[in-house]
């Protein structure tokens, strides 16, 4: 992968290849930024320049003895440290156990999410976490000498999903680490990540992607028309992964939609059975995608206020969400917008907390009753 794979991006781009060629390269850099503007396609692609003997300007040149490999994921002195999940109670797992579907899943598309990634290794019920276990395995690794003579490189997904432990054990590795060892972190919450990490890293701001630069991307690899093309980008807000899900037409985008609706129908009208029947749907849903429905709800909540004001080119919605917001926007305006956006925003810190989620969703389903009826 070089960074002509790479869409948009090219003030990053020469960025990297500036602190390399000028030999200003630091030993620890976070690539940081929204869920699909293309951070871990380009900390791939600059790893891959890490690693090779000639990188011109465009990253790696592909001819060299490391370029030439079958697959650069499976390159010795490239290392990846993701978040994962435990099969079984007692497990103790760490990145290497997950390899396999992390290499398959960079084959199809270096653009993908946690949803995704999720559903590669079958944790959708699950949370994901860097275990304490990854930072002895990394260590084990790194005080290995480099296979091929050169730089050996750490790829770091999520480091905001790391356990305290694991971030305290990793942050001497990465403050002193072993000569020629480069860690390229890439975060989408990047003040989750252990502050005295951040301290330790160059810290790189990945913009979301332009429109234009997602329209063209989908003309030219998808073959999309001009006009699908272009309501495709300006939906994504930015997000190439987005645009992907939506091309497919994402099943659980789908869903989250439904439950949308059915939580805003049945709380209006005051039906309590159908609204306990909602939350125990809810419920059933992993912490992982209950989470994800509730921003989808914060989001969706935003656009149905926008669209109050006629301004087309500020809302972002498809459309059978649109066809409803038509019907449903009058309900929320600015007497309770930021009531309902509140309530929701704490049901998902409940979530995150641990907190019933039966009891979390049917409290969110009351509270809308009179929320929805102030508006």
């Amino acid at each position: 992968m070089t960074f002509r794979d790479i869409i948009g991006q090219e003030q990053v781009k020469e960025h990297l290849m500036r602190l390399l060629t000028e030999n200003k390269l630091p030993h620890a850099i976070m690539l940081c930024g929204p869920r699909g503007a293309g951070k871990l396609p380009l900390a791939l692609a600059f790893a891959q320049a890490l690693l090779c003997q000639h990188p011109g300007q465009d990253g790696a040149c592909e001819n060299c003895p490391g370029c030439r490999m079958s697959s650069l994921w499976a390159h010795p002195d490239l290392h990846f440290t993701f978040p994962v999940c435990k099969i079984k109670s007692g497990d103790h797992p760490v990145s290497d156990d997950f390899l396999l579907q992390w290499r398959e899943q960079i084959d199809r598309t270096p653009y993908f999410d946690t949803e995704d990634w999720l559903e590669d290794i079958k944790a959708e019920n699950q949370q994901i976490t860097i275990y304490v276990q990854e930072s002895d395995s990394l260590q084990r690794k790194l005080a290995l000498k480099s296979s091929q003579g050169g730089r050996k490189v750490v790829v770091i997904w999520l480091p905001e999903r790391m356990m305290e432990q694991t971030a305290n054990k990793l942050l001497k590795l990465i403050e002193e680490p072993p000569h020629g060892t480069h860690f390229l972190l890439v975060s989408q919450e990047p003040d989750m990540v252990l502050g005295t990490i951040q301290s330790r890293v160059q810290r790189i701001n990945v913009p979301p992607l332009s429109e234009d630069s997602i329209r063209q991307a989908l003309l030219q690899r998808h073959a999309l028309s001009a006009e699908d093309a272009s309501l495709l980008a300006h939906i994504a807000q930015g997000s190439y992964t987005a645009a992907l899900k939506r091309m497919q037409n994402d099943t659980e985008q789908a869903f989250f939609f439904d439950l949308f609706v059915q939580l805003m129908r049945h709380s209006y009208a005051r039906r309590i059975k159908e609204m306990y029947r909602w939350s125990l749907t809810a419920a059933e849903l992993g912490r992982e995608r209950q989470k994800r429905m509730l921003e989808y709800f914060q989001g969706q909540l935003r656009e149905n206020f926008i669209y109050n004001f006629h301004r087309p080119e500020l809302n972002y919605l498809g459309h059978e969400e649109e066809n409803f917001s038509m019907r449903f926007a009058p309900f929320i305006n600015e007497r309770n917008v930021v009531d309902i956006m509140d309530e929701l925003s704490n049901a998902e810190r409940d979530i995150t907390q641990n907190v019933s989620a039966r009891m979390v969703f049917f409290d969110l389903a009351l509270k809308m009753i009179v929320l929805l009826k102030n508006g």
